[in-house]
């Protein structure tokens, strides 16, 4: 096993750790370890709630998420030699729940979750449809996933990371700010809303000494959205056998990461709609000096994707288009029209039994394939799902025989607020 370089101990909360890892993006948070190229090493890593979300059958907790404490970043790690211009390449050697800890009040010890966020805090990719909060709890056998809160589908679980990535030069910085700033402002009461803002409440900066932690926090960029040094990027291929070409913005690149999902479906799509879970991650790393330039990786990380797929050979699949729910067309809007794939599957789902906010959880959950299969036909983009057959029980093709009948047991919890 590589030595590891940030330990957790599952006692103890994220900011009570012997090392302290971080929820914002900053140049100035201080490294929490200096590895070299050709160095391996194992990071272990918190759910992104550290522990606010608990294995029960209520969705409270998912109602009142701390989301400005997220995420709880593993990290920053010093890369010896690698300067800006470089390019940072990052090796996915293994990852998994929490080790040796099958069992336990923490996400990743045997257990995950899925939540529907409410509208009201955080929302979702249809939030329109689905604005009240629930969730799932999946338990692990091995690589397999099942819930009592969504029966008769097991996941072999695609382990990943959601959030990697280096840190932001100051200028970067800015340049993020300044931008979803600006489109905060078209709308500026919208729920839920463009972007985050920095928000110095509940920020975790690491080492950072006590002189700066004021001026940093009110700088610091959130770590929700994917942007140029990778960050949120929430890909559900970034597995066991990734390498990944990060750019470096800051001398030592200052890599980071967390999140870890133990399966996830193309897009997320409930906002937290992988498994969530902590666990470990073992990683090399290498640098290519001058690679932004050599390749043309200036503003966006590119990668190869894992060795470790599920191996689904049957899918049913469902398109949409970019029409509205009430008959209003956009122009080649896959965002829409990915929104539209996703509500067909779930009305689809539903004439198995289950209620629509199981067959949502489990979209955002179980390994579908998202796919923009057409985006230049005027005026109606094209987007599909694809759903593998293999993950159910009972067969879900259509037949002359009518659809098998789910018994929903007790269905997934709904936060009793809503």
């Amino acid at each position: 096993m590589p030595d590891v370089i940030f330990p957790l101990d599952s006692t103890r909360k994220f900011e009570d750790q012997e090392k302290v890892g971080h929820n914002r993006w900053h140049p100035e948070i201080p490294p929490v370890a200096t590895v070299r190229p050709g160095d391996s090493f194992r990071v272990h890593c918190r759910e992104w709630f550290d522990g606010a979300i608990v294995n029960d059958d209520s969705a409270d907790d998912i109602l009142n998420a701390p989301l400005l404490t997220v995420h709880k970043l593993s990290g920053p790690f010093a890369v010896e030699g690698a300067k800006p211009g470089d390019l940072l390449v990052v090796d996915i050697l293994d990852v998994g729940p929490i080790p040796q800890e099958d069992s336990g009040p923490l996400a990743g010890q045997g257990w995950g979750y899925t939540g529907i966020f409410s509208r009201n805090n955080g929302g979702g990719f249809l939030t329109d449809q689905f604005p009240d909060a629930y969730k799932a709890i999946w338990d692990f056998t091995g690589q397999v996933a099942t819930s009592r809160h969504v029966p008769e589908v097991s996941y072999v679980g695609l382990i990943h990371p959601g959030l990697m990535g280096t840190a932001p030069s100051a200028g970067l910085l800015a340049k993020w700010n300044k931008r979803e700033g600006d489109l905060i402002a078209t709308d500026p009461h919208r729920v839920p809303p463009l972007a985050l803002p920095p928000e110095a409440e509940h920020a975790v900066l690491g080492s950072l000494a006590a002189s700066d932690f004021d001026r940093v926090a009110a700088e610091a960029a959130r770590t929700a959205p994917p942007r140029e040094n990778g960050g949120n990027q929430d890909i559900k291929n970034l597995s066991k056998g990734s390498r990944i070409f990060y750019p470096v913005f800051v001398d030592g690149a200052n890599l980071s990461l967390g999140d870890l999902h133990f399966s996830q479906g193309d897009g997320e799509i409930t906002f937290c709609g992988a498994i969530e879970m902590g666990g470990f991650i073992d990683l090399r790393v290498d640098v290519i000096k001058g690679g932004m330039d050599t390749y043309g990786v200036s503003e966006n990380a590119i990668f190869m994707p894992g060795i470790v797929d599920p191996r689904y050979s049957e899918w049913i699949a469902f398109s949409g288009t970019s029409v509205t729910l009430d008959g209003k067309q956009h122009y080649l809007d896959s965002h829409l029209s990915y929104q539209r794939a996703c509500l067909h599957a779930i009305a689809y789902l539903t004439k198995f039994g289950y209620s629509p906010e199981q067959a949502y959880l489990l979209l955002g959950s179980a390994p579908i394939e998202g796919r923009l299969s057409g985006v230049v036909d005027i005026p109606n983009s094209c987007s599909t799902v694809y759903l593998p057959t293999a993950i159910f029980d009972f067969d879900i093709r259509p037949s002359a025989a009518g659809p098998y009948r789910v018994d929903p047991g007790m269905g997934a919890p709904r936060s009793s607020n809503a």
